[in-house]
């Protein structure tokens, strides 16, 4: 089994990330990528420009790797574009020597299992290698498998409730999920256009900012904003309280717009049925407790992502039953319950699963929640590294400091000091007095205004 490698799935930044931690603990691995090049999914968001700085963005053991052949970090404080994320950091990453004859391009993972073991069977069974079946027919065997596939080729529909609404496969040709390029290759699919937009996270942001540009360059471009949240108020983030200062005020912006009248926002707005009347894209849904169409000619769908677990199914996986992300690590991050939009530290421990040497990490092991940071995944493979490689002292050392969303519940703060009661204690681990009180009382935190937290922050479009 020692022989064997440790398989990565997914040549993205926490796979590559994975690939060198395990590099720098000599363990033979292979990086099977589906893609026909490094971070293929980042190509699709390219144009973006992160809300996090370099210092944010790039892995300490590629640092390292990087830096031993003369490469230099960019400017920390810099916000990178998804383009230049790829071409100034990832791509060099995938071509050095201790990486490139280990990652394997157009070797899609369909399934994942024990040889010769179903998932019933047990006496023998940690025994026994992993065995990936490949799209081609070829099986590869592994000692251990990290899944750091993401979640970018599963978005969630448009329908309010999880599931796609009526109609919406069938116009698949007119709707977009995640952040198209509207201000250059995709200028022509939407300028002129009216366009609809689901969603009130930061990828919605981007999306509405690059709009209201398109619009000020090509006359006739409409703009309308679905969102399901009850209180528009709740959308905007946390403003100058935010660590993240881009982040802070990408919200602040499309608040300016809104104010300003150049949006037209409809919220509470639950889409039920997406329907065509000659050129027209009807979408239709609940407006508060009425029925109402909006006339379109796009859509865009910036609801967020959820994994794809179906080449899992002969794997022991413990996931939470809503969250969908590994047991130990949900409490930690459930959007119901954590209230504001920090995530404690966490590593091997809190990413195994009942399937020995088996992990989830980066997005994808987030589930459905949407509080990922591209800085948390590195974190995780450090940590699943060191434990694979028998650092265990490594492994559940833990640490890492997460900037803060300036966030508790849904109020959009203008100063911490309004938070929930107040700042809390500086030895307390909690965003605000309410939060360290009901942490104090053995609960896992509190929830101003009895609402949960929904930040959109993420290791892709931010």
């Amino acid at each position: 089994m020692r022989t064997l490698p440790v398989a990565v799935i997914g040549a993205g930044p926490v796979g590559l990330a994975a690939a060198a931690h395990l590099a720098r603990y000599r363990q033979p691995f292979v990086v099977l990528e589906a893609g026909s090049e490094a971070v293929s999914s980042i190509r699709e968001w390219a144009h973006v420009r992160t809300f996090s700085p370099w210092r944010y963005m790039v892995d300490s053991a590629s640092r390292q790797l990087l830096e031993s052949t003369g490469w230099r970090t960019p400017d920390p404080e810099k916000l990178p574009t998804g383009g230049e994320l790829i071409f100034e950091y990832l791509a060099p990453l995938s071509r050095l020597a201790a990486m490139a004859p280990h990652i394997r391009y157009r070797s899609r993972v369909v399934a994942v299992g024990r040889k010769d073991f179903d998932k019933v069977r047990t006496k023998g069974r940690d025994g026994q290698p992993f065995e990936l079946r490949l799209e081609s027919g070829e099986v590869v065997d592994a000692r251990a498998v990290i899944d750091a596939s993401g979640t970018w080729s599963r978005p969630n529909p448009a329908g309010s409730g999880g599931i796609a609404a009526a109609g919406e496969h069938e116009h698949a040709d007119r709707i977009v999920y995640g952040i198209p390029d509207v201000l250059g290759r995709d200028r022509d699919r939407y300028a002129g256009q009216g366009v609809v937009v689901v969603g009130s996270g930061h990828s919605a942001f981007n999306v509405i900012l690059d709009l209201l540009m398109l619009s000020d360059q090509a006359s006739g471009t409409r703009i309308t904003w679905l969102m399901r949240r009850d209180n528009v108020a709740s959308v905007w983030g946390g403003g100058a309280s935010d660590a993240l200062e881009a982040r802070g005020e990408l919200g602040q912006r499309v608040k300016r717009a809104f104010e300003a009248g150049r949006i037209e926002v409809v919220t509470p707005f639950r889409v039920r049925r997406v329907s065509s009347d000659r050129a027209a894209l009807l979408i239709t849904g609940t407006a508060a407790v009425e029925e109402r169409t909006i006339v379109a000619d796009r859509l865009i769908v910036c609801t967020g992502f959820r994994p794809d677990v179906d080449m899992l199914k002969e794997i022991r996986l413990g996931l939470d039953p809503w969250l969908e992300s590994p047991t130990a690590l949900a409490p930690l991050i459930d959007p119901n319950e954590h209230s504001c939009g920090t995530v404690r530290p966490h590593g091997a421990r809190e990413l195994a699963h009942p399937e020995k040497d088996f992990y989830i990490a980066g997005m994808k092991s987030y589930g459905r929640a949407p509080t990922f940071l591209l800085a948390t995944g590195y974190e995780q493979v450090r940590s699943i590294a060191a434990m694979l490689a028998g650092d265990i002292a490594a492994a559940e050392r833990v640490e890492l400091v997460l900037p803060e969303t300036g966030v508790c519940g849904t109020d959009a703060l203008a100063g911490a000091s309004s938070c929930c009661g107040g700042p809390a204690p500086a030895e307390v681990d909690a965003c605000c007095t309410d939060d360290a009180t009901a942490k104090a009382a053995g609960k896992s935190g509190y929830l101003c205004n009895g609402e949960p937290v929904a930040l959109l922050q993420v290791g892709r479009p931010k």
